[in-house]
């Protein structure tokens, strides 16, 4: 079914993505000639391959016909035609086919296991394991603990990262503690709901699916991305107390269980998320077209 929209109609929900987004991206914008980057809001933009331009731009998702949308002629997947602009599916299929049908496979495979809740954020301490001051990831900013304090802390509890993009960034000593080897092929067999990588890359596969999905949705995935990198890096090893981050000490007890109720509270949002992903993949590409 086809939906049309006259310019008094869709101009304002434009106008409201524009305001949200540029609300979202406004700190990081600001320091964009800042050399010192920002853990936590500049992480989305420096390792998520998505400007704050190309998440403002509004998409209304495939069937939905804009009146008046001239601009949009030259956009990617875009068609325009008799003063209406509509994202033109089938061209995004000859070229996204495959990579609908991926996303699909391994949001359902993540969304088909229980969510594991006792990583306490360990893989960040796992990245700077056995370190020297100058091999830090986050150089500019101070461990919460000495060396010696941050690396027993990984020596005295059990890694268990099941996410391959964050274990491919462990040092090489601590690769070894990780209960699961993980690989880029194992990814699909091992991801799991509760992880707080695992949730933030939403955000990677709703841009993916991109202009073929509504941009609310690919918004709502940046937003909780933002909130769970929040968190990720209140639960690192660094000290970001002048940033008005709060460490969140899973060396503790008391900190462990804070880790715990955040991220469950996170992986509850991001099974809504998840769930409109596929649902999305669906409509793209039904399960007896996919390759």
């Amino acid at each position: 079914m086809v939906h049309r929209l006259t310019q008094d109609e869709w101009r304002p929900v434009e106008a409201a993505h524009h305001a949200r987004v540029d609300a979202a991206t406004a700190a990081h914008r600001a320091r964009r000639q800042n050399p010192r980057r920002h853990p936590v809001e500049d992480f989305l933009f420096s390792y998520y391959m998505h400007s704050p331009a190309q998440l403002r731009r509004w998409h209304p998702g495939p069937g939905v016909q804009l009146e008046g949308a001239a601009e949009r002629a030259g956009w990617t997947f875009y068609r325009y035609a008799e003063g209406v602009a509509a994202v033109d599916l089938d061209t995004f299929l000859d070229s996204r086919a495959s990579t609908v049908a991926s996303i699909r496979r391994l949001l359902s495979a993540t969304a088909g296991r229980p969510a594991h809740l006792g990583c306490f954020g360990l893989h960040e301490w796992a990245m700077v394991y056995r370190q020297s001051p100058g091999q830090l990831r986050h150089a500019d900013w101070p461990l919460r603990l000495s060396q010696a304090g941050t690396d027993e802390v990984v020596e005295s509890h059990q890694i268990r990262c099941s996410h391959f993009d964050a274990f491919r960034f462990f040092t090489e000593p601590a690769r070894a503690l990780n209960t699961l080897e993980l690989t880029r092929d194992s990814q699909v067999a091992t991801e799991q709901p509760g992880c707080l990588h695992a949730t933030m890359d939403l955000y990677k596969w709703a841009y993916k699916l991109s202009p073929a999905i509504p941009s609310d949705l690919t918004a709502d995935c940046f937003d909780l991305a933002r909130s769970v990198r929040e968190l990720d890096m209140r639960a690192a090893p660094y000290d970001l107390s002048s940033l008005g981050y709060e460490p969140v000490e899973i060396e503790t007890a008391a900190g462990k269980a804070m880790y715990v109720d955040a991220q469950r509270e996170f992986a509850a949002r991001a099974a809504v998320l998840r769930r409109r992903l596929i649902s999305c993949c669906d409509t793209l590409l039904p399960a007896e077209s996919q390759p």
